[in-house]
């Protein structure tokens, strides 16, 4: 084992059966499984996953790769059974639901299981079995029954984690704060080109452009046992941003405003390697296409509303005229235009609008957590010659498609609305207010999460804090947030490591914010 292991946890459950996890082969006939003949060793080196938890079910992930760099995985190109089970006990002398899937050449012989008939609100452990191997164990739970008075909830919520920035101890404290759910905000992968230039490590492979080498850059970030041990720790919930398929794609165009149909083809590609590495409720994709945004209850606590804002965005604002039909890449930075406040411009698409607006309206959630990859907040990046530079990539560059939702809260009169965020490789927090009442009291709050091992070198980012109307920014530290909640209130807790580039690094506190149910607004407090 990795010297890593050393500085994990001591969990209320045994540290083997969540990061090692395989049982002995003598075990596995005792419950009538047969060794599938010609099946290589190392099937679940990936490890496993459970994602999108209800009150009766949850997904369970795993994907056969006993050689996770090779594109197949190593595996034979033909459909392989796997057993699963779902016990109340760690040993699994409690099994509540147990059957059979197949392992799907087509989908990189993944496994996405939707594993019904559980009790809500309960914790579980699951495995895998193959051939006569076994899975690590992973513990999950399931939401609590709809409606139900729920006590509290502790989510982690983090993002970007670049694998050759850093090294992934933030995911050792995520497990230790024995979180009920993790929300992953996107940039879970990096598709860059391998690149020493202030690396640690290196990504194994070229820049993905098609599904193998997507598969292998996967497999390069889903190797790292730390972050094994917090997908083997609870349930997850994920949405995705840029780096899943291209830096700073919009729809179907990519930052050089390429051939959209070539780009259509890498993005496709991309989609079903996500899809393939991930405990997602949501169907397969087709070619480019797939659903991402959904709701996802815990009683009547809350509800988050998971949303994807690249796959449906517009073109990025104030570009000069015949810079796609020129194939150049857009301008990142940009200052006023008349463009840029276009009513008809969107980031989430009319669809995904449309949907997210009955969902508000619906909600009977006492917290309304909006689930998105950046900054919602009007930020001026720099000022050039006297005028403000917003980014083109962010909400600052979709400021009506933004104020919509901000609107909608009022309107609807969503109970307790944050915004939590990424993307932006730094922790911020600030007050949201009513579009048509700028200077009214806050509707809402949004806290952007750090990164856990990406870096923003921005010397403008905590200068321009105040001028941008943020009450914390920090974006020299490398992290996570945890949010916890009751009835009443709760917290936003900012955890920043000492230094990302070390495995085995402590963590601390940063910032922390109270929050009092009806009433928005966020309130600092000394850490």
């Amino acid at each position: 084992m990795s010297q890593i292991f050393q500085h994990l946890p001591l969990l209320t459950y045994s540290r083997r059966s969540v990061i090692g996890g395989a049982l002995a082969a003598g075990s596995l006939f005792s419950i009538g499984v047969h060794a599938a003949a010609g099946l290589p060793q190392g099937l679940f080196s990936l490890g496993v996953a459970s994602g999108d938890p209800e009150p009766d079910s949850v997904i369970l992930w795993t994907r056969l790769a006993p050689q996770p760099m090779e594109p197949d995985g190593g595996m034979p190109a033909v459909p392989v059974p796997v057993r699963w089970e779902i016990a109340e006990d760690e040993a699994f002398a409690r099994i509540s639901r147990s059957g059979m899937a197949r392992a799907e050449p087509h989908w990189g012989h993944s496994v996405h299981v939707d594993a019904r008939g559980l009790r809500p609100g309960r914790t579980y452990f699951y495995r895998f079995i193959a051939g006569s191997e076994a899975s690590p164990v992973g513990r999950t739970r399931t939401a609590p029954a709809r409606g139900a008075a729920v006590d509290r909830l502790r989510l982690c919520f983090a993002s970007c984690q670049k694998y050759e920035a850093g090294f992934y101890a933030a995911w050792r404290h995520v497990v230790e704060e024995d979180p009920d759910l993790i929300l992953f905000l996107g940039d879970y992968i990096y598709e860059g080109a391998p690149s020493k230039k202030d690396a640690v490590r290196l990504h194994r492979n070229p820049e993905p452009m098609d599904l193998a080498g997507y598969r292998v850059r996967y497999a390069t970030y889903k190797l790292d046992p730390l972050l094994q041990a917090a997908h083997h720790a609870a349930p997850w919930a994920l949405t995705w941003d840029d780096h899943e398929v291209a830096n700073d794609y919009a729809g179907a165009l990519d930052q050089g405003n390429g051939d959209p149909v070539a780009f259509l083809r890498r993005r496709a590609a991309a989609y079903q390697a996500y899809y393939e590495h991930q405990p997602l409720r949501a169907r397969p994709p087709r070619g480019p296409d797939m659903r991402l945004y959904r709701t996802l209850d815990w009683g009547s606590l809350a509800q988050l509303q998971i949303i994807d804002d690249r796959q449906y965005r517009g073109p990025h604002a104030c570009q000069p005229p015949g810079l796609v039909e020129a194939h150049k890449p857009y301008l990142s930075k940009i200052s006023d235009c008349a463009d840029l406040y276009d009513p008809a411009r969107t980031m989430l698409g009319a669809a995904q609008e449309k949907w997210l607006d009955e969902s508000l309206g619906k909600t009977t959630a006492q917290w309304n957590l909006l689930t998105q990859q950046t900054l919602m907040r009007q930020t001026v990046q720099h000022y050039q010659d006297g005028k403000a530079e917003y980014s083109a990539d962010n909400w600052s560059g979709y400021p009506a498609a933004r104020d919509r939702i901000f609107r909608r809260w009022a309107e609807a009169g969503t109970s307790n609305p944050l915004a939590l965020g990424g993307d932006i490789h730094a922790f911020a927090a600030a007050d949201i207010q009513n579009p048509y009442r700028p200077d009214g009291a806050p509707i809402a709050s949004e806290f952007v999460g750090g990164s856990i091992t990406s870096l923003r070198p921005d010397p403008d980012f905590k200068s321009l804090a105040a001028t941008n109307g943020l009450a914390f920014a920090e974006n020299e530290v490398r992290g996570y947030g945890r949010l916890d909640i009751d009835a009443k209130g709760g917290s936003v807790t900012y955890r920043g490591l000492a230094d990302a580039r070390r495995e085995d690094s402590a963590i601390s506190d940063i910032a922390r914010f109270s929050l009092e149910a009806g009433k928005p607004g966020l309130h600092v407090e000394t850490v």
